[in-house]
Formats: structure tokens, C-alpha cells, sequence
């Protein structure tokens, strides 16, 4: 059975865009930069068609990818959430117990995760530390930094 991956729809947005602009742009792009490369003679030797070569793999890769992770995605709507429980779409307000450190957190998948927006994939240590939990409980983090722990001072759906 194939795994879904929950994500949000606009999560899911950037990375048909990204797909959509591999498939129509990129694609050609070095497939010319090939056909301009070869034109210059002994490819044994040549650092422009090789380097346009390992490009097309990369784009290809990618390609391959962005097909599966689309075609797989749950697409959840944020606005059928509620609750006081901790799950995907929850933003949640921790504070770290040693610091008395106050940062919330939004769960999301795995492909729309970034830290810098304070975007905690659900399948991070924080986020499967997180999951199910409620107000004032705790959640003990084991991260490659070391132990954490965090208590759960609000939970909301958006």
C-alpha cells in the first residue's frame, strides 16, 4: 500500500510550481545546453557537456521525485481542524522548561518544513515529541544535540 504524506494545500502549491517549471523550462533548457556542448567536439574531454549531463541527471531525479511526493500527497483543510490535542495543522505554543524559552510551533509534512517560519515537520523529533499531547503536559525531545524537554502551553487550530 502506497504512503500518503500529509501536507497542506499550500504546501502542495510550491512543489507543483517547482515540478510544472522542471517539466516546461528546465528540461529543455539543458537539453539544449547538451546539444550546444557536443557541438564542440571530443565529449571524453569536455567539462560543458558533462557538467550539462549532471544537471539533466540532478532535473531528472528531481523530476521523479516531485511526481511521487505529489501524487502521494493528503492534502488536509486546516479550516476542518479543532481540538486541544497536538496533531498535524495544530500551532503550538511550547515553552522549553530550562530556558522558559516561549516559541510556537505550526506541525506540518515533511516537504513543507522550515524552522525559519517555525515550521516543525510532524515527523521531526520536536514534532512526533509533540503529537498527542495537550496543555501543560510535556514532551521530552531526544534530538542529535542532546535531551530537551518542553511543556505545551497552547494549543490552537487555525
Amino acid at each position: 500500500m502506497v504512503e500518503k504524506i500529509p501536507m497542506t494545500a499550500e504546501g502542495l502549491e510550491p512543489l507543483k510550481e517547482e515540478l510544472h517549471q522542471l517539466k516546461t523550462v528546465e528540461r529543455y533548457a539543458v537539453i539544449k545546453q547538451i546539444a550546444e556542448a557536443r557541438e564542440h567536439g571530443d565529449l571524453s574531454e569536455n567539462a560543458e557537456y558533462h557538467a550539462a549531463r549532471e544537471k539533466q541527471s540532478f532535473i531528472e531525479g528531481r523530476i521523479i521525485e516531485l511526481e511521487d511526493v505529489v501524487s502521494r500527497a493528503d492534502v488536509i483543510d486546516l479550516s476542518k481542524l479543532s481540538g486541544t490535542t497536538v496533531r498535524f495543522g495544530a500551532s503550538v505554543t511550547v515553552v522549553d522548561v530550562d530556558t522558559d524559552e516561549e516559541v510556537t510551533y505550526k506541525l506540518v509534512g515533511p516537504y513543507e518544513a522550515d524552522l525559519k517560519k517555525n515550521k516543525v515537520s510532524v515527523q521531526s523529533p520536536l514534532g512526533r515529541a509533540l503529537i498527542g499531547k495537550t496543555e501543560g503536559d510535556t514532551a521530552e525531545v531526544t534530538a542529535p544535540g542532546g535531551g530537551k524537554a518542553y511543556e505545551v502551553i497552547k494549543v490552537k487550530f487555525k
